[in-house]
């Protein structure tokens, strides 16, 4: 009986294709460590559950926060807490 090459040719291509991309963009990016702002931190640790969206009067400028916490429970019993938030300013000026 003749081996099926084809199928698993095309996964093997795929997944070469996968893993060279991502070398590629690992080597060519260089990511600086961040400095940690204890500010931030806690600024982000104060926002509720949601977005808001606000647009001040006084400034030409629009502001929107955001959080998202869950707990994921995992099918062998543990469990994972994810905790995204955001703070972000979107500004146009025309010049």
């Amino acid at each position: 009986m003749p081996l099926p090459l084809v199928p698993i040719a095309g996964v093997a291509l795929k997944f070469g294709g996968v893993a060279l991309a991502t070398w590629w963009v690992a080597r060519s990016v260089r990511i600086q460590p961040a400095r940690i702002d204890q500010r931030a931190e806690d600024a982000l640790d104060d926002l509720d559950e949601g977005l808001a969206a606000r647009r001040p009067t006084d400034r030409e400028q629009a502001n929107m926060t955001g959080r998202f916490r869950r707990v994921v429970r995992l099918p062998d019993g543990g469990a994972v807490e994810i905790d995204a938030a955001f703070l972000a300013r979107f500004r146009a000026r025309r010049v």
